[in-house]
C-alpha cells in the first residue's frame, strides 16, 4: 500500500493485528560505507584533539609560569593596540603605531632579564642607528652625484662592522640582538631617507613608538607576577645541589647493596631517577650562562642586591659538574660486568658508605645554604668528617691483603695453620681493583666537593650572605677540628 502527503511517497505494510508499518528501504553500500568513514574520520579527530588539550593541560599545570607569560604577553599586546585604536594616540604617533606592537611582539621574553636586556638593545640600537642614518643622509646630501655612491658604501662599512661583533664571544652573550636591531634600522633610514623627505621626522615618530612599546613590556614584566632570571638560576642551582647528594648515595648503596631483589617498582624506579640526577647537572652548563648573563640585567629584587655576583654561580656550576664528572664515572662501576667478591665489598663497604655519607652531607648543607641564603656554622665540622673519612679510606686500601707469588717455604707446623687462616682473607688483585677503582673516585670526588665549599663561600661573602644563628647543641655525631698546639 502506498500514501502520498505533501508530495512524499511512504511505503506501508499491513501486519497481523490489523495495523500498519512504514517501510524503511535499506541504506546503499556506498551510503553505509561513507557514514562508516565518516564516522572513523570523526572519531581519530576528536581523539587527536582530546590527546592534544590534555597535554596542553599538563604542561600548563606543571609549569604555571608559561600561562603567566602567555597572559602577560596578551595583556600588552592588548594595551599598545590603544595606539592604533583611539584616534588621539593614533595622530600623536602618526603611521608608525604598529612599530609599537611590533616592539612588544619581538621585545616581551619569559623572564625579567630577557625582557630587559632586548628592551635596552632595541632602544639603544635604534636610537644610535637612527642617529647615524641621519649624519649618513646629510652627508650623502652635500656630496651631491656622489649621494647614491655614500649611502651605499655606508651600508656596507656599518652593515659588515656590525655583524661580524656577533662574531666576538662577549659580545655576542651582551649585544646580540642589539647589533641586529642596528643593521635593520640604519638600513631603513639611509636607504628609506633617499625617497623620503621628512626623514628626521619619521625617525622621531619611529623612536617614539618603539620607546612606547619597550616601556610597556618592562612595566608588566616586572609588577605584574614577575619572573626573574635570577631567582631562576638560584634555585637551579639548588636542585643540582641536591641532585649530586642523592646520586653520590645512590651510587655507593647500589654498590654495596647485597643480592637481595626488590619487589617494589616504584621504589626502584625513584631510586634510579635520584642515581641519574648527575645528568641533570652535566646538561645545565648552558642553562646556568644564559641565567647569569640575563641576570645581570635585572634590577634588585628580593635578597639579590643590584650588584650581586652572578659570574660566581656560573663558578659554582662548573665545580658541581666536576662532582657529576666523578659520579658518571661511579654509574659505571655499578654496571661491571665482573662480580666483586662480597669478602672485598665487606672491607671496603664501611669505609665507602661513611665517607659517601660525609660527601652527601656537605652538599645538602650547601643546598641549605642557598636556600637560605646564610653562612652555615657547622660547614667546618662537615669538612672536617669529610677529610677524616678520606683519610680512614685511605687506611683501609693500605691495609687489604693481597695475594702475592712469592716461593713457598716449607713451614712448620704451627706456621702452617696460621697461614691457612691469613689464606682465607687474602684477596687476589684481580678482584681488589674494581673496588680500587670506586675508592679512588670517591677521594677524588671528596676534593672536587671542597672546591665546591669554597666557591659557593666566595659566593656568600660577596653576596652578604647573613651570618646563621642556630647552632646546634647536643648534636653528639659533629666533631669539632682538631685544635692546632
Amino acid at each position: 500500500m502506498a500514501s502520498q502527503e505533501a508530495g512524499k511517497l511512504e511505503w506501508r505494510i499491513s501486519v497481523d493485528n490489523g495495523t500498519t508499518e512504514r517501510l524503511v528501504p535499506r541504506s546503499g553500500l556506498s551510503k553505509r560505507f561513507f557514514l562508516w568513514l565518516k564516522g572513523l574520520v570523526m572519531k581519530v579527530i576528536m581523539e587527536r584533539i582530546a590527546k592534544f588539550m590534555r597535554k596542553a593541560w599538563r604542561i600548563g599545570a606543571d609549569d604555571p609560569a608559561k600561562v603567566v607569560h602567555c597572559l602577560k604577553v596578551g595583556l600588552a599586546l592588548s594595551l599598545v593596540s590603544i595606539f592604533y585604536y583611539m584616534r588621539p594616540l593614533y595622530d600623536g604617533v602618526g603611521g608608525n603605531a604598529m612599530w609599537a606592537i611590533m616592539t612588544v611582539v619581538v621585545v616581551f621574553e619569559s623572564n625579567v632579564g630577557a625582557t630587559f636586556c632586548k628592551c635596552v638593545n632595541r632602544v639603544v640600537a635604534t636610537i644610535l642607528a637612527g642617529s647615524l642614518g641621519i649624519a649618513v643622509h646629510w652627508v650623502a646630501t652635500q656630496s651631491g652625484k656622489a649621494e647614491v655612491f655614500v649611502i651605499g658604501c655606508s651600508v656596507f662599512l656599518f652593515a659588515f662592522a656590525a655583524t661580524y661583533s656577533r662574531f666576538v664571544p662577549s659580545f655576542k652573550a651582551k649585544f646580540d640582538y642589539g647589533a641586529m636591531i642596528f643593521i635593520l634600522t640604519f638600513s631603513l633610514v639611509s636607504v628609506g631617507g633617499y625617497r623620503v623627505d621628512k626623514l628626521v621626522e619619521m625617525a622621531q615618530q619611529r623612536v617614539s613608538t618603539i620607546a612606547i612599546g619597550t616601556s610597556i613590556c618592562i612595566i608588566i614584566t616586572v609588577f605584574f607576577c614577575p619572573i626573574w632570571a635570577g631567582s631562576q638560576l638560584h634555585r637551579l642551582i639548588e636542585r643540582n645541589l641536591e641532585k649530586l647528594a642523592d646520586s653520590l648515595d645512590g651510587c655507593v648503596a647500589e654498590y654495596f647493596k647485597g643480592n637481595e631483589v626488590s619487589t617494589n617498582r616504584n621504589e626502584d624506579e625513584d631510586t634510579n631517577t635520584k642515581l641519574q640526577g648527575f645528568k641533570c647537572v652535566l646538561n645545565s652548563k648552558g642553562t646556568e650562562e644564559a641565567m647569569a648573563n640575563l641576570a645581570r640585567w635585572e634590577p634588585a629584587h628580593g635578597s639579590f642586591n643590584f650588584r650581586h655576583p652572578w659570574k660566581l654561580y656560573v663558578k659554582i656550576g662548573a665545580a658541581m659538574r666536576r662532582c657529576a664528572y666523578c659520579l658518571e664515572n661511579l654509574s659505571i662501576c655499578i654496571s661491571y660486568e665482573t662480580e666483586t667478591p662480597d669478602q672485598v665489598k665487606k672491607h671496603f663497604g664501611e669505609a665507602c658508605m661513611k665517607l659517601s655519607s660525609a660527601s652527601s652531607k656537605i652538599l645538602r648543607e650547601l643546598m641549605e645554604m642557598m636556600k637560605n641564603t646564610r653562612k652555615s656554622s657547622k660547614m667546618d665540622f662537615l669538612v672536617f668528617d669529610m677529610n677524616s673519612a678520606v683519610q680512614e679510606l685511605q687506611e683501609t686500601l693500605k691495609t687489604v691483603p693481597i695475594e702475592t707469588n712469592k716461593p713457598e717455604e716449607v713451614p712448620s707446623e704451627e706456621e702452617n695453620k696460621v697461614d691457612s687462616e691469613e689464606r682465607n682473607t687474602l684477596m687476589s688483585l684481580h678482584e681488589v681493583l674494581p673496588v680500587a677503582t670506586l675508592v679512588s673516585l670517591l677521594i677524588e670526588n671528596a676534593a672536587r666537593i671542597q672546591t665546591a665549599v669554597e666557591a659557593v663561600d666566595e659566593l656568600a661573602n660577596l653576596a652578604d650572605f647573613e651570618q646563621d644563628s642556630k647552632k646546634k647543641s647536643g648534636d653528639n655525631n659533629t666533631k669539632q677540628p682538631p685544635l692546632s698546639s
